[in-house]
């Protein structure tokens, strides 16, 4: 493929102010401006999704940045409709950056007669014409297998990482990082690694759906500063069970990272009102207002990552790179300048 003189972006819906934050960020990267395709997308009066772009991408490398969050199907539509009409105009390559991959929780059939639908949903972006996927914390590694595509997953854990050494670089020594439960514990590792921390584990057993019935602690975090760790806040009604019962086994202090801020129903509220310090989220998902508003929650932007990622695979050099942090401290200098 012939390199064009720059790499084009556009978006759908989901969260144009990622998208113009990534615009941004690659004008600065690159010394000229990156701005957005100029495009509609909109509704017909059925709800059907309809995409005309008002440039020319012939021979382009295209990037649609569009997180299949809330409303999932509204906003997976679009990036579906949007890329067939880029590959019917001829665009050279079409990359779909999704910096949350909605359907991945339903990764593996765990009932009788229930459906893989994030097998469906790559199915269907590949079968569509996308090339690539750009993603961020996949709920379950295994998801990359179920694309015939290249995909790259970058990782929350080396921006909390600076994060954190901002935000506790003076107690250090009293963190401990937290999984919520058994499965996200490489997830947790990783970041604990990171900052050189403990590690213990919240080990929930449900009786149903939704409901739980036991949590144990496994671990001393006794006198210490607790980071949870996990990539999805839904209801955040774990969440903040688990903070209480790390507080109530001597935990000082509790905070949570989270990849993804879902957020959905009475979550803002419990957060608001629950014994956590803080909950730091990443804005892949466009926070709403109250998230916005809420007094314990901070938003770390993704912007950074995602416009050199885009560079790096425009430009064919490694992604794999930003996982350092000797790549990243750069990318997000001026926010966490005092490391």
């Amino acid at each position: 493929m012939a390199q064009t003189s720059e790499p084009k972006l556009i978006s759908g819906n989901a969260n144009m102010p990622l998208a113009k934050a990534i615009a941004r960020r690659m004008s600065l990267h690159r010394g000229v401006n990156v701005g957005l395709v100029d495009a509609r997308v909109e509704r017909f009066n059925d709800s059907e999704v309809f995409v005309e772009v008002f440039e020319n991408v012939r021979g382009e490398d295209m990037f649609i940045i569009q997180p299949t969050s809330n409303p999932a199907n509204d906003n997976l539509m679009e990036l579906l409709v949007m890329a067939d009409a880029l590959r019917r105009s001829s665009a050279a390559r079409v990359t779909a950056v999704l910096p949350y991959f909605g359907y991945a929780r339903q990764d593996r059939r765990t009932k009788a007669r229930t459906p893989i639908t994030a097998k469906l949903v790559a199915n269907m972006m590949v079968g569509t014409g996308i090339e690539r996927i750009l993603t961020m914390d996949l709920h379950a590694a295994q998801i990359q297998g179920f694309f015939d595509i290249p995909v790259d997953n970058l990782y929350a854990s080396p921006v909390f990482a600076l994060d954190i050494k901002n935000e506790f670089k003076d107690r250090m020594g009293e963190l401990m990082v937290v999984s919520p439960d058994v499965g996200g514990v490489a997830r947790a590792r990783e970041l604990a690694k990171r900052i050189n921390s403990p590690l213990a584990i919240v080990d929930k057993r449900r009786e149903k759906p939704g409901e739980i019935a036991e949590m144990t602690v496994i671990g001393d975090v006794s006198g210490k500063i607790c980071l949870i760790v996990d990539d999805i806040c839904d209801t955040a009604g774990t969440l903040c069970k688990a903070a209480e019962v790390l507080l109530e086994n001597g935990a000082k202090e509790v905070h949570s990272y989270i990849s993804h801020g879902v957020m959905s129903g009475p979550a803002v509220e419990r957060v608001s009102n629950s014994v956590m310090k803080s909950l730091v989220i990443t804005d892949s998902i466009q926070p709403t207002t109250a998230v916005k508003q809420a007094p314990n929650i901070r938003i770390v932007p993704t912007a950074p990552i995602f416009a050199q990622a885009i560079l790096n695979i425009w430009n064919g050099t490694s992604v794999s790179s930003l996982f350092d942090a000797e790549s990243l401290e750069p990318i997000y200098d001026g926010m966490y300048n005092s490391l």
